[in-house]
């Protein structure tokens, strides 16, 4: 992917219902990571969306903070906390300006890569550098190129070279992102239309230097 999908995109999806990455649940994904212990100290869910992960997360007892760029997407995050009474903190931010105290030792990066083009991807990656402590672990979930089941897809070599100075990819890896079949794409993967499926997607470990 060459361009950034914009902002505006983002926030109307959220605003005229449940966009096809709202699942209603955590990625299995960033479950398991926490399941094998690769989460740890304050943690980082940039593009929180309606905030699954960083409320799990809170509920499990590590110190989370959700941010993403559309408004409405942090207002249903805030609401979804509340009707679970967990206490998750979600904030509006820009993921290319995120700050410059390196305050987060795991970054849970669950399909907010993909979206941007080479050049935003790098910024994003920089303004993740800002924030993150020497030895901070970025986990990445980012579709695959290896399928063709809609959204922005990235390759293996397009998802390492976004990190650049100040990193080094420890493991990069298929795995699988849950999202909801549209009626362009059930067909293909023999479901109903807006029944979950999996698709195609990386889990890379990425390690601020």
């Amino acid at each position: 992917m060459d361009t950034s999908i914009s902002r505006d995109h983002f926030e109307q999806a959220y605003r005229e219902g449940n966009p096809p990455w709202v699942i209603g649940g955590p990625q299995p994904a960033i479950v398991e990571l926490e399941q094998r212990g690769w989460i740890g100290g304050p943690v980082l869910d940039p593009g929180c969306g309606e905030g699954e992960h960083t409320i799990l997360l809170t509920e499990l007892g590590y110190d989370v903070l959700g941010v993403d760029g559309s408004r409405t997407a942090v207002a249903r995050a805030r609401d979804n906390a509340a009707e679970r009474g967990v206490a998750a903190r979600f904030e509006v931010a820009d993921a290319f300006d995120l700050g410059s105290e390196p305050r987060f030792d795991t970054v849970v990066d669950s399909a907010l890569l993909h979206v941007f083009g080479e050049a935003e991807r790098r910024r994003y990656t920089r303004s993740l550098h800002a924030v993150c402590g020497p030895g901070a672990v970025v986990h990445v979930l980012a579709l695959s190129d290896a399928e063709d089941a809609g959204g922005p897809r990235l390759s293996a070599e397009q998802v390492r070279n976004s990190f650049d100075d100040g990193w080094t990819v420890e493991s990069l890896e298929p795995h699988v992102y849950r999202g909801v079949a549209g009626e362009e794409y059930a067909a293909r993967f023999d479901v109903s239309p807006e029944e979950q499926v999996d698709t195609a997607a990386w889990l890379a470990r990425v390690r601020r230097l």
